[in-house]
Parts: structure tokens; C-alpha cells; sequence
């Protein structure tokens, strides 16, 4: 069982132009250190995220509202459609660790 995550030692993955991240499952469970940058393609996402702002600040926008987060700033959107939202990066780039189903 491994009860210490090592991002230092884990390589970047780039799933998407302007994001990178580094992942780590465990028992059906996902650490993932996500970097978004300027330069990311706004786009619309129904999956759940479960995190906390590191640094840098974004915008997200859902059907009935944009909500800015910042560093320190926790993130709960549940998943499914009624939730979809996309990012935009403001003040970048932003880091974020998230805790996701894997």
C-alpha cells in the first residue's frame, strides 16, 4: 500500500493544448495535479472534481453562473450534465490538485 504521493518523481501528461497533469490511482481512487495554462481550449466538461487551488486563479462558468476560484480555494462540482462546466485561466497558470474516481 502506498500512503505517500511523490509528484517530483511522477512525468507530466498533456491530455489537451493548454493542460497538463500528473496522475496517481489508487484502489479506484485518482490524485491528479492538474496545470492549466493561458492557452487552454475552453471546453465543456461533465465529469465531477473534488480539489483545492494551489495557485493562479480561473473562471468557471456553469448554465446559471461563473464562479472565480483562487489559491486556497476549494472546488466541489458534482458529476453530470445539470453540472457541466468549462474553465477559462485568468491569472495563470493554475495549479490545482483534485481528488476524482479513477
Amino acid at each position: 500500500m502506498r500512503y505517500k504521493v511523490d509528484f517530483r518523481v511522477l512525468d507530466w501528461e498533456s491530455p489537451a493544448d493548454g493542460v497538463r497533469h500528473k496522475i496517481a490511482d489508487h484502489d479506484g481512487t485518482r490524485l491528479r495535479l492538474v496545470e492549466y495554462r493561458i492557452d487552454m481550449e475552453p471546453h465543456w466538461c461533465d465529469r465531477g472534481h473534488i480539489g483545492r487551488v494551489l495557485e493562479g486563479t480561473f473562471e468557471i462558468e456553469f448554465p446559471a453562473e461563473t464562479v472565480t476560484y483562487g489559491p486556497g480555494d476549494g472546488v466541489f462540482i458534482p458529476s453530470g450534465g445539470e453540472h457541466r462546466h468549462k474553465a477559462k485561466v485568468v491569472d495563470g497558470p493554475v495549479l490545482a490538485l483534485f481528488v476524482e474516481e479513477a
